[in-house]
């Protein structure tokens, strides 16, 4: 199980297949969106047919969410 850190699309760059960004909180909000890993419901299903780039590209996505959802940082 990955962590939510893992939806940084800087955290997969090291591997040849990006991990999974799921944290077992499946959720969607009003707009389709996991509220667990950020990803939409299409991307969702969509990851296991999807190439190495295809999943970089929704962590990517999956980040930006993320960041708008919460904007506080701590650190």
């Amino acid at each position: 199980m990955s962590d939510v850190t893992s939806i940084d699309p800087k955290a997969s760059q090291g591997s040849s297949e990006p991990e999974s960004p799921c944290i077992s909180v499946c959720a969607l909000d009003e707009n389709d969106i996991c509220m667990g890993c950020y990803r939409s419901a299409t991307e969702i299903t969509d990851w296991f047919m999807a190439t190495s780039q295809q999943k970089q590209e929704i962590l990517v996505r999956a980040a930006a969410r993320r960041d708008a959802d919460n904007p506080i940082r701590l650190l």
